[in-house]
């Protein structure tokens, strides 16, 4: 066990003494199950956590919510010119969702 597990353990563990952690919502029930914060990094799947719980959403699920209804609104136009304009529009918003990725990836090397 680190330092730090050892400080979280102790505040845990002090917490529940004083009755800090008494009448929570959810007490005695199991953590919900969130499996899409298995393959991310804890830091990111706390932050992306509370962002959701506050209703607030990361620029690149909104992006990719974006793409996601303009792939919908191609798969239904059947105007060559409006089909083109939106695949025009679906490559601008896939580069911005790119180059979101790529200043998150960069921000965390």
């Amino acid at each position: 066990m680190n330092r730090w597990d050892r400080i979280a353990e102790r505040r845990m563990r002090r917490a529940g003494a004083d009755g800090t952690l008494s009448g929570l919502p959810g007490e005695g029930k199991p953590l919900p199950e969130r499996p899409e914060a298995a393959m991310v990094d804890t830091g990111t799947a706390v932050g992306h956590r509370i962002m959701a719980e506050a209703g607030a959403l990361p620029r690149e699920i909104v992006l990719k919510k974006e793409i996601q209804d303009l792939q919908k609104r191609y798969a239904a136009e059947t105007n060559p010119a409006a089909r083109k304009a939106l695949m025009a529009e679906m490559a601008q918003v896939q580069m911005r969702l790119g180059m979101e990725q790529e200043a998150r990836r960069a921000f965390f090397r």
